[in-house]
């Protein structure tokens, strides 16, 4: 997680979704894979639940941190991959690329849905939606938070600016 302010990034977080640790532990389209097929939806749903709580808590204590140094959260962004609708559960479990693809998308949603539930307007964008000259602005901005400055929080630096630049559009400023 990435909080900017202007175009300067103001504060750099890891959102941990994942309580357990060991095998499986962060991939649980792959742990549903493996049980019978009655059992696999509601271990979904179980999981979900509990990732949106931790990252709730984070987000939260992300916010208060925020405003204790003056700046109040605005519209968040999220990540998104390239947008493919998934199929039905079984035809996931099925196989091993869209059970890939299913936990990239399970995780966004679950910080989609912590966001919200924090009260934060949260807007998802296309990674590829990023626009390179922006990219390539924020590509200097880590000096501010120090290393490591990745591809990663390159990315969520741009779509935080993003995201902030269309909210205010939309709200006539």
């Amino acid at each position: 997680m990435i909080a900017v302010a202007g175009e300067t990034p103001v504060l750099r977080r890891r959102i941990e979704m994942v309580r357990a640790a060991g095998f499986r532990a962060n991939q649980p389209y792959h742990a549903a894979a493996e049980m019978p097929p009655d059992q696999a939806e509601p271990f979904l749903r179980r999981i979900e639940a509990a990732a949106v709580e931790m990252a709730v808590a984070q987000i939260a204590d992300a916010v208060n941190a925020l405003a204790a140094r003056g700046y109040q959260a605005g519209p968040a962004a999220v990540l998104l991959g390239s947008g493919r609708p998934l199929p039905e559960l079984a035809k996931i479990l099925a196989a091993h690329p869209l059970i890939h693809t299913a936990e990239g998308v399970f995780f966004r949603e679950v910080l989609i849905s912590a966001c919200r539930k924090c009260g934060l307007d949260c807007r998802g964008i296309k990674e590829q939606d990023v626009p390179p000259d922006l990219l390539a602005r924020v590509s200097g901005l880590g000096k501010a938070l120090g290393p490591p400055w990745t591809q990663d929080e390159k990315l969520s630096t741009a779509a935080a600016i993003l995201a902030a630049g269309r909210a205010r559009r939309a709200h006539g400023k």
